[in-house]
């Protein structure tokens, strides 16, 4: 039996009147076999947050080990994505049906715009005006977006669109985001960290997989981490939620899922804060979402 977290995980409160806790699992490229094993282990664990997307082809595994695990429904907030290939208001409110059904929810606890594509014109606009409805009907306690820059915000802002709760977003020490945060935090945005602790120093194609050194060998991690008696993986997560980040952070080990969630027992020190923060490299680990257009990814 793994022991639950020594300290309660916090929550966020979002501006479509719903709180969402600080950290989750997410379930990128898992398999079924391993999101319905890994979603197990995370409520077992304490986990109250499931980050999925219809791209990653696991809602259905989802919704199974939401089922089974004994938890109440209205304990987990559930979120998903709405993908590119269906920015068509028609094909929005489809695949939006689809991907509840796939879940086996009613209502999820939010739905995000998967990417901006903004060489695609209004897509995302409408896209996102889709999930606006969802929120209007009940079925999405709360809307947002993902891989959302100023610029792209800004653009739902003066389309008159209603603000997003939540922008969630690849970001970690190598690649932190100020502007973005000081922007979200002014606006009561909050910024969801995506692969927070798979950063690297080099540019790549894929979230985490970049050329270059990886976080979490770097030596002023291990040398916080050995000061604090915890792993370089909780010290970076430690470092987002005291910067007021949310982070859903992906693993299929129950040792590790359980070891990402002991965080909230212990502080980093300013001067930790400020040594994580000069990690800074100012590189992504994923694509750039101002490059990304409907040609960019297929689903096959």
């Amino acid at each position: 039996m793994i022991p639950p977290p020594a300290t309660a995980v916090p929550t966020l409160r979002l501006r479509h009147g719903t709180s969402m806790p600080q950290l989750g699992l997410g379930v990128w490229q898992m398999s079924d076999t391993e999101t319905e094993a890994a979603v197990g282990a995370a409520l077992d664990a304490g986990y109250r947050l499931v980050d999925t997307a219809a791209a990653y082809r696991n809602e259905e595994a989802v919704g199974r080990a939401l089922r089974t695990s004994g938890v109440s429904r209205d304990e987990v907030f559930v979120t998903t994505k709405l993908w590119l290939d269906d920015y068509g208001a028609d094909a929005a409110r489809r695949a939006c049906a689809a991907s509840l059904a796939r879940l086996g929810l009613d209502r999820v606890d939010l739905f995000l715009v998967h990417w901006p594509v903004p060489a695609e014109g209004r897509a995302a606009l409408e896209a996102y005006r889709v999930l606006e409805e969802l929120h209007a009907d009940g079925r999405a306690s709360a809307v947002g977006v993902s891989n959302f820059s100023i610029e792209d915000l800004e653009r739902l802002r003066v389309d008159g669109r209603t603000t997003p709760s939540v922008n969630q977003v690849e970001l970690h020490p190598y690649f932190p985001q100020r502007e973005l945060r000081e922007y979200a935090w002014k606006r009561g945005i909050v910024v969801q960290a995506w692969s927070p602790i798979g950063g690297s120093s080099g540019s790549g194609g894929g979230a985490g997989m970049g050329r270059g050194a990886t976080l979490l060998a770097e030596p002023v991690l291990a040398g916080i981490a050995e000061r604090v008696g915890r792993s370089p993986a909780q010290v970076v997560l430690r470092w987002h939620v005291q910067r007021g980040v949310s982070v859903v952070p992906k693993s299929v080990r129950p040792e590790r899922i359980a070891e990402n969630l002991r965080i909230f027992d212990f502080t980093l020190s300013d001067t930790d804060l400020a040594l994580v923060d000069g990690l800074d490299s100012g590189r992504r680990g994923g694509p750039d979402p101002a490059a990304v257009n409907f040609s960019t990814f297929r689903r096959g």
